[in-house]
């Protein structure tokens, strides 16, 4: 019996057409006569791929293809090479150098749910801008779903590009305006609460949940940096936070952008609330987190990781906000929706408010602005504050609107 040959393929060093060193992918293809016939890729130029080495990985999506479809086969690299070439060389944790773990699993979401079911077996050279543009017409879902399905197709074209598997990316085209053509503009514009609204769902909830909630409206945490804060981040002499880390399904890793790492100022009566929560709390060591899961479910991990901040508004706070009847559709970036809007309904500095948010998009302010100091940010800050604790002493119409208007295109706020 003849044993089967299990072919991988082979990298060497060659001369193109113009005279340039560059590194190719061999492999045999039997013909229909029994012949067998050497074939070749080009993988890249020797000017690209220093060693041998580095030669070899970029052709690993050759080989695989080899491997899945036979020599006869190995033509063209499909979408399905692309996308497991890519899980494999982006799709991993790097991590200060690389992905955030949110962004790679967003993207492996989309690449099983969408992209995949539809093009997989596409050869990569052979996907047009017009029919990826019919295609997500065709999808019945949101248009801000469908540009992050367009935006993952492009990511995954650049990395085709950086690897020479193809030349140019079919999702953006040539020049600009001749791409896939996706609006990515909301629906709906997000809900915000107004003053009384949030004076009502503080006075239903416990301290651990209070603390939460001044957290994000006044200090402008996204859910991810909330659940990550540790007690040794908190500096209650001077009444800030360092922001250092996010946490997203229990996996710790970096904060959205560089813009976020900055930190942020807490108001007094804020600091005295979660100082309270401090000193009752059964995790208060320095490297505890601030709001650190007792569920006996934890196990060993009891104490040591943050809370399903995910659960917490399910369970605790939206369930609250419907006692106290707020129709609104509430979730954690809520409050930093209404902590901006009530910025700007009191008429902050937009660079200030850029710092409170730690925001880096040219979309909510001008760059050119000179850095807010401190005393600018701690003060807006304050006014908040003191806006929100305004019931208790009978002076909400003076400090500030009892309707908090929706926020205008110029201070729209995103993650």
């Amino acid at each position: 019996m003849q044993r089967t040959r299990i072919q991988r393929g082979g990298v060497n060093l060659d001369v193109s057409s113009n005279g340039k060193n560059v590194w190719v992918f061999r492999w045999r293809v039997t013909m229909p006569n029994g012949q067998r016939v050497m074939r070749k890729r080009v993988i890249g130029s020797l000017e690209r791929y220093r060693t041998k080495t580095a030669a070899e990985k970029a052709a690993g999506v050759f080989r695989m293809a080899l491997l899945d479809k036979g020599a006869t086969a190995l033509t063209t690299i499909t979408l399905r090479d692309l996308v497991r070439h890519f899980r494999e060389q982006e799709l991993v944790d790097r991590g200060e150098e690389g992905r955030a773990y949110s962004t790679r699993d967003r993207c492996k979401s989309v690449l099983t749910k969408w992209i995949l079911p539809r093009w997989e077996k596409i050869p990569i050279d052979q996907i047009r801008t017009v029919a990826v543009e019919e295609w997500l017409r065709s999808i019945s879902r949101a248009k801000g779903t469908k540009a992050k399905i367009r935006n993952t197709m492009s990511v995954l074209f650049n990395h085709a590009i950086c690897w020479d598997f193809v030349r140019n990316n079919p999702i953006t085209g040539p020049v600009r305006g001749s791409g896939v053509r996706q609006n990515a503009k909301r629906e709906r514009i997000p809900d915000v609460l107004d003053v009384e609204e949030f004076q009502a769902l503080l006075e239903e909830l416990p301290l651990r949940e209070r603390v939460m909630l001044w957290l994000g409206m006044t200090a402008g945490l996204r859910r991810g940096e909330l659940a990550g804060v540790k007690w040794c981040d908190v500096d209650f002499e001077k009444l800030m936070i360092d922001v250092l880390r996010s946490v997203v399904d229990q996996r710790v890793g970096k904060v959205k952008t560089e813009a976020s790492k900055k930190p942020v100022p807490i108001d007094p009566y804020v600091a005295e609330d979660l100082l309270h929560w401090c000193r009752i709390s059964k995790y208060a060591s320095p490297e505890d987190y601030v709001f650190a899961t007792d569920a006996t479910r934890a196990g060993a991990k009891r104490g040591k990781q943050p809370l399903w901040l995910a659960k917490v508004m399910q369970y605790h706070i939206q369930p609250a906000a419907q006692r106290v009847g707020i129709k609104k559709q509430i979730a954690w970036h809520t409050f930093r929706h209404t902590y901006t809007t009530l910025l700007h309904a009191n008429g902050e500095d937009v660079k200030v408010v850029q710092e409170l948010l730690r925001h880096g998009s040219a979309r909510i302010t001008m760059d050119v602005y000179a850095q807010a100091v401190t005393k600018a940010k701690r003060t807006a800050q304050n006014r908040v504050v003191a806006c929100l604790r305004a019931r208790q002493n009978g002076l909400v119409e003076n400090l500030c609107p009892q309707r908090v208007p929706a926020p205008n295109s110029q201070m729209a706020v995103t993650d």
